[in-house]
């Protein structure tokens, strides 16, 4: 329950964020992507820039961290299967 208010209130907070942003950022600039040329408010282009950023470092950190740390516990597992059966082999013995 706490954790929903809590949510809540951070996308509020968020949106509010966005619309401060936007109503104070609203000159239009051009942003050049080399194929495509775009014109959007300047406070649009803060906000998809902060987004783009959060998501690429969101992604290098699941890369850098998480993958390497699951297939070593799927190593580990392995491992301990084969542990488990080597010991029950000789008990059985």
């Amino acid at each position: 329950m706490i954790y929903r208010i809590g949510f809540i209130i951070l996308a509020l907070a968020a949106v509010a964020l966005g619309l401060v942003v936007g109503t104070l950022n609203a000159d239009p600039v051009s942003v050049d992507l080399l194929w495509v040329q775009i014109r959007w408010p300047l406070g649009l282009v803060m906000l998809v820039s902060l987004v783009l950023g959060f998501v690429i470092g969101l992604l290098i950190l699941w890369l850098g961290s998480v993958v390497p740390l699951r297939m070593r516990m799927r190593k580990l597992r392995s491992a301990n299967a084969a542990a488990r059966s080597d010991l029950l082999d000789t008990h059985h013995d």
